[in-house]
């Protein structure tokens, strides 16, 4: 076993600190010998903690054996880890789900498992931060956009996509695509888009809303790089000039972004899978000024271990500021990837942390 160096415990005291806690996230960052005993543990071992005197870290197994130290019978730290077995398992079930033509009950996917019914459920959400429901809606929802794209008629994409009946696929269509899956498949023909290209303190800013809301908040180099993106993601959408009620809502979006203390009270046309959306409107609730760790976004929306799938979601979100995906960063506090260039995200953060930009 060799061990990852992750920031949180990158010194002697914070893994002690974790340790003392049994922090379960110190799980694959670090190992612990015992200089009475001889012995090495996980940091999660449930042996009784010892004197801070007689510990020593190691970074692998190889490094505590080579140090003279034994491995412990009871966490076995020299085996596969826990954590990681049950991440194997969650991520078999998972590609089971992926290429299932129809939906899988429950019993029968915690019987693959191995496990009780409830227990698989507890799992399968720790890790993936949804149930296994809706990770299978999530995975129909998106063979069904992939079809359309593709060209496959409706009817046969219902089938495919393993919906049990169209009055189903239906009855959440339009929610899920934004628009009729007859006008999605065709481009969003007949869709009418308004939108508009404005300049901002972080260069040309881009918005686009349908019936519904706004659709789209996007920052880019040029007018003619915006424009393209949006006929790329609306290839057969009718877009059009703003109108006076348009206008308003551009100069709202814009006053939004120079002024973040302002909020946003516009409608907003969001299309994500259940999780995205869960993700997104957690980062809504925090305020102009502060930031929060993907792995803190992760537990406030209870699914501690989806910090990759929190990462995943801010990077899909296409409203930028409105859902500020800007305010997440690294645990250790430095910016990390941002969909619209990190010098944008760090622009944005000091503004927002700037005297006379008070939060929300």
């Amino acid at each position: 076993m060799k061990c990852s160096t992750g920031e949180p415990f990158s010194t002697d005291a914070l893994r002690w600190n974790a340790l003392a806690q049994r922090d379960p996230r110190s799980e694959e960052a670090f190992l612990y010998g015992v200089k009475t005993t001889g012995i090495y543990c996980r940091p999660t071992c449930a042996s009784r903690l010892p004197k801070p005197d007689n510990v020593r870290f190691f970074q692998s197994t190889a490094e505590a054996q080579e140090a003279g130290f034994r491995p412990c019978k009871r966490c076995q730290p020299n085996a596969t880890a826990p954590q990681a077995e049950r991440v194997e398992l969650v991520t078999r079930i998972c590609k089971l789900i992926e290429t299932s033509e129809t939906e899988r009950p429950l019993s029968e996917l915690a019987a693959v498992a191995g496990l009780s019914q409830y227990h698989f459920q507890r799992l399968f959400k720790e890790i993936v931060g949804i149930s296994p429901k809706a990770y299978g809606k999530t995975q129909r929802e998106k063979r069904v956009r992939d079809q359309l794209q593709q060209g496959t008629s409706v009817t046969q994409t219902i089938y495919d996509a393993g919906f049990g009946t169209s009055s189903h696929f239906y009855e959440g269509a339009t929610e899920m695509l934004g628009m009729a899956p007859s006008q999605y498949k065709t481009g969003a023909r007949n869709i009418a888009i308004q939108f508009a290209i404005a300049r901002s303190f972080l260069g040309w800013v881009m918005v686009a809303a349908t019936e519904r809301g706004i659709c789209a908040i996007d920052f880019g180099d040029t007018p003619e790089a915006l424009t393209a993106g949006l006929k790329l993601r609306f290839p057969k959408a009718q877009l059009r000039e703003p109108d006076l009620n348009f206008s308003d809502w551009v100069a709202q979006v814009i006053a939004l972004i120079e002024t973040p203390k302002r909020g946003l009270d516009l409608p907003l046309d969001i299309q994500g899978t259940a999780f995205q959306q869960r993700v997104w409107k957690a980062l809504q609730s925090i305020p102009s000024g502060s930031t929060m760790s993907y792995s803190e976004v992760a537990k406030q929306i209870d699914s501690p271990s989806a910090v990759r799938a929190v990462a995943t979601a801010c990077a899909a979100n296409t409203l930028a500021v409105a859902i500020p995906c800007h305010r997440v960063v690294r645990s250790n506090g430095e910016l990390s990837g941002y969909r619209w260039g990190v010098e944008r995200k760090r622009a944005l953060l000091e503004r927002e942390a700037s005297p006379g930009f008070e939060a929300v």
